[in-house]
């Protein structure tokens, strides 16, 4: 396992005799798009490292409203998923795979043997720590400091294809901007309005790129 999980992770690379005889301990799984990896208020017992696909971690509101906080992609770890362990708390949030995944599990004992035991292993753990949580901290400040608009222009920017489309659903936009579904249509119906969008059923379309791109 050791030697397929450095194949797969070339940062890893060179690792010490202990970090190698760790991984040993790394359970393989895979599952489907659509499966629900952990829930707010589960226990963490496991380390994940996705090796291909991705994990979209959201929190829920009281009132049932839902924030994308962060995606785990190829070869990413879980911020939270770590904090959790080396906390030992309970998940704030839920994670979920958006596509089919493959994934590695290191229980909880061998994580903490390895934060113990393994400089490279514990060097690993901690830089694939940094990028996620700087993410959480940028989507903070986003809420914090951007209008809603500024943030819904940019991720139209951000997030259209080779013919100019988002193809999401305005409930969909709201969960990833943290906002309601109303205040995303209402901001894209003004859009609309001034030429720069046409709205169509399921997706948008840009109609003026620069005149969005001067928004923000």
């Amino acid at each position: 396992m050791s030697s397929l999980l450095l194949q797969r992770y070339p940062e890893l690379s060179p690792i010490d005799a202990a970090g190698e005889d760790i991984l040993e301990s790394a359970h393989k799984f895979q599952v489907p798009a659509g499966t629900v990896l952990f829930r707010q208020g589960d226990s963490c017992n496991n380390f994940i490292m996705v090796a291909s696909g991705c994990v979209k971690v959201v929190a829920h509101s009281p009132t049932g409203r839902e924030v994308l906080l962060y995606r785990i992609e190829n070869k990413g770890t879980c911020v939270l998923t770590t904090s959790c362990l080396l906390s030992n708390q309970h998940y704030p949030a839920e994670g979920i795979a958006e596509t089919d995944i493959t994934a590695y599990m290191l229980p909880k004992s061998v994580f903490e043997a390895a934060l113990n035991k393994s400089p490279s292993l514990r060097q690993f753990i901690f830089s694939s720590y940094v990028s996620p949580l700087s993410e959480v901290i940028e989507l903070v400040q986003s809420i914090a400091f951007e209008s809603v608009e500024t943030r819904l222009v940019e991720y139209l920017i951000s997030n259209n294809d080779s013919s100019m489309t988002i193809s999401r659903s305005h409930q969909q936009i709201a969960n990833e901007l943290g906002t309601a579904r109303e205040v995303v249509s209402r901001h894209l119906k003004r859009l609309e309005q001034k030429g720069m969008i046409q709205l169509e059923r399921g997706s948008i379309r840009i109609c003026d790129f620069d005149q969005l791109c001067s928004v923000t």
